[in-house]
């Protein structure tokens, strides 16, 4: 069954497809979005006000915990033992002698993993983007961010971005849209560990509104965006790009339809797409463009299972579909404070410490880092939490121990660049297949040496961190050197100006078929030093519907 003609059809609706909708909307393309899960309503799906709150994190409505597979990860060794997960009650996190999958943490719906990220909104530090030509590394971006600056502005605005004045990281030409939120009790105190080890800590820059802002409230600051904001006002992508898009005649929006193939032609274009809707049936739409906007792991694996590829991947004409995997490297330490702080109020990172964002800033390692507040990320936000992560024992002690040190806690997460090597990328796992007889992508993850001094100088900072913080205690580590666990992930469709050694093109245009986009952070050349991705994620897919309202107004789409 066909359906009408579009301009463009957008596969996908996380930051990079939310994005790319609501600036072809704005451009009067007549667009469709195909988006595999269901929708959100804010009101009534987060549930933060229900006695039982805690007990979930947030409330999928379809589960992701078997969508990839996972391959057999690397041996861990005796020599790595001090950023080995473990705490005070469980002990060693993983006891097994290889590294382990946790999660790729992600959101199958209307909105994507905006819907439960943290509400980070970072611009990529200009110095990541020339990581080949300055350290022998990754790849340079095939533009400068001068070329960026204008969509970052953009996007900031439409979400309302609320930043320090004083922070001068990466070029502006503009201010943040709203003030910087004010640190809460327990990030102040960490601001003063920060200057007693001569660190700067700043207000993070957030997609979470400080003040009222196009009809959002401003946050009540529960510190528990995980879960999902049922005010609205964190800015993921449903309440922001595609409530803007909805209110265009030209935009249409099909949720529960999961793409299962993407049809070409002889002369090296796009035919149509082929998608399963929510009742079963097979319906295939036609475009003028199609833009794939899955993430870094769907991507691939759509693109690699098309029919046309023969096998080889659709996109795929210089082997690098899937390759260039780049995951989230991180540390996250949490230990207790002798005062009360009531830490498990505010917003879960409202403080950042850039001072080792840079490629080179930290000796004898290439590739740089952040560090930010994160009781909230850590999930220390309530009693249960406490009792099962902080607090040992039970009975009347543990009672009264719970009451002398619930909201003591102080969590410092540290999130550093991610740099591609031949042992970690996406491929098909032949043993695996999805409802819809499709296989389903298998992640290969490894790290390197160099990524595990990098890891090594994370983990020693925030121990340093809360120290002079005041922690009497750490009571719990883990980091990514023995479990898998990513939320940040790039690079398998990289873009370049070699068709040999990319993908697609600036625009995220492939380099061989005339009318197929990406719009997600595949994309990404390198992964920059810590920066949370969705914010480049929006500027990069607003950049590619400007190319393609452009190629569509000249008849070359």
């Amino acid at each position: 069954m066909a359906d009408a003609d579009y301009d463009v059809i957008v596969i996908g609706s996380g930051a990079g497809g939310g994005a790319c909708l609501w600036a072809l909307a704005q451009q009067n393309a007549r667009v469709l979005l195909l988006e595999a899960g269901p929708a959100y309503d804010y009101r009534e799906d987060y549930r933060l006000d229900q006695a039982d709150w805690e007990t979930e994190g947030f409330p999928a409505k379809v589960p992701t915990e078997a969508r990839q597979t996972y391959a057999e990860f690397q041996r861990l060794e005796s020599r790595w033992d001090g950023i080995r997960s473990h705490s005070d009650q469980r002990g060693l996190f993983v006891t097994k002698e290889r590294r382990q999958p946790y999660a790729y943490h992600h959101v199958v719906g209307l909105g994507g993993s905006t819907l439960h990220f943290t509400g980070e909104a970072h611009r990529l530090n200009p110095q990541a983007m020339r990581m080949q030509t300055r350290f022998s590394v990754a790849a340079d971006w095939p533009f400068g961010y001068d070329q960026l600056e204008p969509y970052y502005i953009k996007a900031e605005k439409l979400i309302g971005v609320a930043g320090p004045a004083q922070e001068r990281r990466c070029p502006r030409s503009a201010p943040y849209p709203l003030p910087a939120h004010t640190l809460n009790y327990s990030s102040r105190k960490i601001r003063q560990g920060c200057s007693d080890l001569d660190l700067n800590l700043l207000p993070n820059s957030l997609a979470i509104l400080s003040q009222p802002h196009d009809g959002r409230p401003g946050c009540n600051y529960c510190n528990n965006c995980t879960r999902g904001c049922p005010r609205a006002d964190k800015g993921s992508v449903d309440v922001t790009f595609i409530r803007r898009a909805r209110q265009r005649d030209n935009c249409e929006i099909r949720t529960g339809a999961t793409v299962i193939d993407i049809e070409t032609t002889a002369d090296d274009r796009i035919a149509g797409v082929l998608y399963r809707d929510a009742d079963g049936r097979t319906r295939r739409v036609n475009g003028r463009a199609v833009v794939v906007a899955c993430g870094a792991v769907e991507t691939p694996r759509l693109l690699m299972n098309c029919s046309s590829a023969g096998g080889r991947g659709l996109a795929n004409e210089s082997g690098q579909l899937g390759r260039n995997f780049m995951e989230t490297i991180s540390w996250l330490a949490s230990g207790l404070h002798p005062e009360n702080l009531g830490s498990h109020r505010g917003i879960p990172a409202d403080a950042i410490c850039w001072d080792f964002n840079t490629p080179d800033a930290i000796d004898g390692v290439i590739g740089g880092c952040r560090f930010n507040s994160s009781v909230g990320e850590a999930g220390l936000v309530g009693p249960i939490s406490y009792a099962k992560r902080v607090v040992g024992g039970w009975g009347h002690a543990h009672k009264q121990r719970m009451r002398e040190t619930f909201g003591r806690i102080l969590s410092i997460g540290a999130i550093g660049e991610s740099l591609p090597n031949p042992g970690s990328y996406i491929d098909l796992d032949p043993d695996a297949r999805d409802a819809n007889g499709l296989a389903k992508a298998r992640i290969h993850s490894f790290l390197d040496d160099m990524a595990l001094q990098r890891l090594i100088f994370m983990a020693n900072k925030c121990r340093d961190i809360l120290n002079a913080s005041g922690v009497e205690s750490i009571v719990e580590e883990y980091g990514t050197y023995d479990y898998f666990s990513s939320t940040h992930v790039f690079g398998t469709a990289r873009m370049g100006h070699n068709p040999d050694t990319s993908v697609v093109n600036e625009y995220g245009r492939s380099h061989r078929w005339k009318n197929l986009f990406i719009a997600d952070a595949s994309v990404f050349p390198s992964s920059g030093g810590g920066e949370a991705p969705s914010l480049t994620i929006q500027a990069l897919a607003l950049r590619t519907a400007d190319n393609i309202v452009r190629q569509l107004a000249d008849k070359t789409l």
